[in-house]
């Protein structure tokens, strides 16, 4: 039986569906990002309620009323709004050096800045634009890759590289989806943890007063937030290393059932004859079961969000069981 020859169609072809086997398997990367996710909601839910607590005890509700009835009442008052990020500090110790360059311990003001926004900053995260997202693209990975044009996983298979316009497109198309029109998750978000603040425009010209314990749990939820988007980074770092090892291993076979026993050995059962009727994505596009719910995914516009993705995934699970 002559032996199929391995072209790059179907190299990318074999690649694609490994990197899909990769993602589902059960590592203990991914464990700890599942389990770290799943206590999102909650932790942030709770370190709010702190929050909301230390600035309610300096702003109180009287207070805030006053300031809307003074603001609605003049039009050069303008000293009430919305907010979600705070400057939180207490009276503690630092270290600093004597006349001698010698450690001491001096007493100072504790302060550090607590931003409760999808894309607020963490703890070990940089500040720039594109970093402050990584949370919002972890936690909301799933209903990303459910979208055609979005990759949550962008920022760390660009990690190290400058600008450029493939990293541009999926940044740009995960901001739009998360972002703060209407029926976004990053609006439901920001406004579930708001509150009205008087001061100036700025959260950094009102940093409010908490004690030590306070402050502390709440370093510690911005610690956990940050643990987090290292447990996606690590578990995404880790497929992204294998696939860098699969695609120099496909590059060098010269034959098909070369990479077909690579796929088996690495527990994914798969065909010559799936290969050669597959896609570039290699999806099984030409199967009658999935190519009707191909078609049946294009209509029903009007399906809520939720709906959509639960579609997507549906699809992709009978994609993987008619190649299994």
């Amino acid at each position: 039986m002559t032996r199929i020859r391995l072209n790059q169609e179907y190299r990318n072809k074999i690649g694609n569906r490994l990197r899909v086997h990769a993602e589902q398997e059960d590592t203990q990367e991914k464990r700890e990002y599942d389990e770290l996710k799943a206590e999102q909601i909650e932790l942030n839910d709770k370190a709010w309620e702190l929050a909301e607590t230390i600035v309610r005890k300096h702003y109180t509700p009287s207070d805030v009323e006053k300031a809307y009835y003074l603001q609605n009442k003049f039009e050069n008052v303008s000293t009430i709004a919305k907010d979600s990020c705070f400057h939180f500090h207490y009276l503690g110790m630092k270290e600093d050096r004597d006349y001698d360059n010698k450690p001491i311990m001096k007493e100072d003001t504790i302060e550090e800045h607590f931003d409760f926004r999808l894309n607020g900053s963490i703890e070990g995260n940089s500040d720039s634009h594109d970093s402050t997202k990584a949370y919002g693209y972890a936690l909301y990975r799933d209903e990303l890759k459910a979208q055609d044009n979005c990759n949550p996983d962008i920022l760390i298979e660009q990690e190290g590289k400058e600008q450029n316009p493939h990293l541009t497109k999926y940044v740009d198309a995960n901001n739009k989806y998360l972002g703060d029109d209407n029926a976004s998750y990053g609006k439901q978000w920001n406004e579930k943890y708001q509150l009205d603040l008087i001061g100036r425009e700025y959260c950094r010209d009102r940093s409010i007063a908490c004690n030590q314990e306070q402050f502390l749990m709440l370093t510690q939820w911005k610690q956990a937030k940050g643990k987090f988007v290292m447990a996606h980074h690590k578990w995404i770092k880790s497929i992204l290393n294998q696939m860098k090892e699969i695609k120099i291993g496909l590059k060098g076979y010269k034959y098909l059932d070369e990479a077909i026993e690579l796929c088996t050995e690495l527990g994914m059962s798969i065909t010559d004859a799936e290969i050669i009727r597959t896609n570039s994505t290699g999806l099984v596009i030409y199967n009658p079961k999935n190519l009707a719910e191909r078609i049946k995914g294009m209509k029903n516009k009007n399906q809520t969000r939720e709906d959509k993705i639960k579609a997507r995934l549906l699809y992709e699970n009978n994609n993987a069981e008619s190649v299994n």
